[in-house]
């Protein structure tokens, strides 16, 4: 199948062309056509399998056959999502798919100065991508009219309910036409999520490219068990002997990412954080650096982790489990994308064993513990002991003396990108796909 088989226009076959893409991913086969027919849809599909393309072409399409009268624009699309970052990826989609089309499109999320974001609002335009609190902000100044939206998308729905959002997407949909167009796509469908699509579609189109609650069948996943108060010098360890040049480290607080990344960086290692306190543009900066390879470990918390798309990503460590076990999926959902394969790894404590078990239910299967030499940690935190096993026997021995790793992260530091040494085999972010690598998925 081609895009070409899904009753795109010319325009948008044209511009799907230009982005470099000729076949749809397995979620854009079913989606596009479904949005196409108008009727509602609920999607569950991994973070990396294209989703966005699969709304962004058939709303545009949509859109573009129904061209209001001549005056000011009313809105007509409205996408919600959970993170600024992840509003700006789909806004640029927007913007890439729809070239070619006479359509006005925007963004609009906190943190950012308002007054710009009104002067567009009031010269009108067809499609607003936003994050739920500055929609909010904007109603409420009465900057925004949402009376005329015909289509509803709500991005990465599971994660909006995470992060505390039904409250605020309650209030916009009080805003919108009751006769309009619904596309929910979660990654996960817990109970919330279906209470909500209950709430919000009629009679929609359900549609799913991967088991429910599972990661990404594309990334190796193990667990590394380690005293907690070794798992920095660990993860020094690891980048710099394996030559890792691009990796994604989350935490669970924004104070922790902030003290990991200057650890880092006293390692050798250059680093940088990114979470919900750090202003737009300092967010912007740490992502664009990352990207572009001047900065070698990224560190987010999960609040940022599900709006960070970068293509290729070889390694997304977790330097400490979340709470949540979805949130896991969400998180190793940033490598093995596209058809690339990724690696995902877990520093597990002794007291992080419960939270283990919890994502391993989820998953239903065992994550891989594997112990590294110099690192083997105390009795309680053994593959054995974290596997629910008996406990080593009182007075057993365990090895735990410390590997001086400097030398190996010296000898790292300088190394290029992509060089002859990297064991990982990705090009970097933003390059170009070796001969004989899948192609980048359609976003």
């Amino acid at each position: 199948m081609t895009f070409n088989d899904l009753g795109l226009s010319a325009e948008l076959l044209r511009a799907v062309s230009d982005q470099g893409y000729s076949q749809p991913t397995p979620i854009q086969a079913k989606a596009i056509p479904a949005v196409l027919d108008g009727g509602d849809i609920l999607a569950g599909a991994q973070t990396g399998t294209g989703k966005t393309a699969g709304f962004t072409l058939p709303l545009l399409q949509r859109l573009n056959s129904r061209q209001p009268a001549r005056g000011k624009r009313p809105v007509r699309a409205l996408v919600l999502t959970p993170t600024r970052e992840l509003a700006a990826q789909v806004h640029d989609s927007v913007k890439a798919y729809g070239k070619h089309l006479p359509l006005r499109s925007s963004v609009i999320f906190g943190g950012v100065s308002i007054r710009p974001q009104i002067n567009t609002l009031r010269n009108g335009i067809d499609i607003l991508v936003a994050t739920p609190g500055r929609l909010l902000d904007h109603v409420g100044q009465k900057t925004l009219d949402l009376s005329q939206v015909e289509i509803l998308v709500l991005d990465e729905a599971d994660r909006m309910l995470d992060m505390g959002f039904i409250h605020d997407i309650r209030k916009v949909l009080a805003l919108l036409p009751k006769e309009r167009q619904n596309l929910l796509f979660s990654a996960t469908f817990s109970n919330e999520i279906k209470q909500l699509a209950d709430s919000l579609l009629k009679t929609p189109t359900l549609i799913e490219v991967a088991r429910r609650n599972t990661a990404a069948e594309q990334v190796s996943q193990v667990a590394h068990p380690v005293d907690k108060n070794r798992k920095r010098e660990l993860l020094s360890f690891l980048i710099g002997s394996n030559n890792w040049q691009q990796v994604l480290v989350f935490t669970r607080t924004k104070h922790g990412a902030n003290r990991l990344a200057m650890q880092l960086g006293k390692d050798g290692l250059s680093a940088t954080a990114i979470h919900g306190n750090k202003s737009q543009g300092a967010r912007t900066k740490a992502l664009a650096d990352f990207k572009r390879g001047a900065v070698r470990v990224l560190v987010a918390t999960d609040i940022a982790a599900r709006g960070l798309d970068i293509d290729q990503l070889p390694h997304v460590v977790n330097y400490e489990l979340p709470n949540v076990p979805e949130d896991y999926v969400h998180r190793i959902g940033r490598t093995g994308r596209a058809g690339n394969q990724g690696e995902a790894l877990s520093l597990v404590s002794a007291d992080e064993q419960k939270l283990l078990r919890d994502i391993e239910r989820l998953l239903k299967r065992e994550v891989t513990k594997q112990l590294i030499a110099g690192y083997e940690p105390s009795a309680s935190g053994t593959p054995e002991a974290i596997a629910g096993d008996r406990q080593k026997p009182a007075g057993a021995k365990t090895n735990n003396r410390r590997r001086d790793n400097r030398s190996t992260i010296r000898s790292s530091r300088n190394r290029k990108p992509g060089g002859s040494n990297s064991r990982s085999g990705h090009p970097r972010s933003g390059g170009k796909a070796n001969a004989g690598q899948s192609a980048p998925t359609a976003r």
